[in-house]
């Protein structure tokens, strides 16, 4: 009797293909997702992840639990990159100093035309530039008799509103040589606090809505090498500081404005 030949089962060695096929599948799957990502609205962003996360869950090669429900997954919230709008009063500060500006220019147009005041705006605040060829004599603290009109329009413009303000001396890098002032220290500082005092006893202005600094020659804004330069550096500063206004009342009215 002829014996029968044993059969050899086939072995199939090409099974990975089913799982490579599947994995590129996802593969192309992800990247049709993420190109999608990027062209659609923010505002779909949220949406798509949370079909990204549905998926995985799905496909993927981790088990989910049995009782979970893609439905109630949670969303992935898109990124707020929109900035919140300005309040309302930073707004309402911009525009009271650029109409504060306008008036300066127009008040002071001739001592700006002569070079004697200057007026700009530097991080939001407005600095009203008076320049010791205008306001005071050489090595001297005491706003010149000549310059009081010029100083009176500004201080009656500045009391109108409530914005604290900072006096701020300047000098040249020349060392100062008289018997009253020791240094340029000094000088500076000597300058800013007159015009406090001024402010405060003949214009009415709160005390509390001042302050002085006195720089020397240490914040120059032209070069001290030309005589035009130190000129320009030899200064007051009146910075108008654009922060909340003070609950404090307003500089006295003219007609009750006490005389020195």
């Amino acid at each position: 009797m002829k014996r029968r030949k044993k059969h050899v089962p086939h072995v199939n060695h090409e099974r990975w293909l089913v799982s490579y096929a599947d994995f590129i599948t996802l593969l192309f799957a992800f990247f049709v997702v993420m190109y999608s990502t990027a062209q659609v609205d923010k505002r779909k962003v949220g949406k798509l992840a949370q079909a990204i996360q549905v998926a995985f869950a799905q496909l993927g090669p981790f088990p989910t639990s049995p009782t979970a429900n893609p439905e109630t997954l949670a969303p992935v919230a898109p990124p707020d990159t929109n900035q919140p709008p300005p309040p309302a009063s930073n707004l309402a500060e911009n525009v009271d100093l650029a109409a504060l500006h306008k008036e300066l220019e127009q008040a002071l147009a001739a001592e700006i035309a002569r070079g004697e005041v200057a007026l700009r705006n530097q991080a939001g605040d407005l600095i009203i530039s008076l320049r010791e060829v205008g306001f005071f004599d050489s090595g001297s603290a005491e706003i010149k008799a000549t310059s009081q009109p010029a100083f009176s329009r500004m201080a009656s413009l500045l009391g109108q509103h409530n914005y604290q303000i900072r006096i701020e001396g300047h000098t040249d890098n020349v060392p100062i040589h008289n018997s009253k002032y020791a240094s340029n220290w000094e000088l500076s500082t000597a300058r800013s606090t007159e015009m406090i005092q001024l402010l405060i006893t003949k214009y009415g202005f709160v005390p509390q809505r001042l302050s002085a600094a006195g720089y020397a020659e240490f914040h120059p804004i032209a070069s001290n090498g030309t005589e035009p330069g130190r000129a320009q550096n030899r200064r007051v500063d009146v910075v108008v500081l654009r922060t909340p206004p003070t609950a404090t009342a307003p500089a006295a009215s003219p007609s009750s404005q006490r005389q020195p």
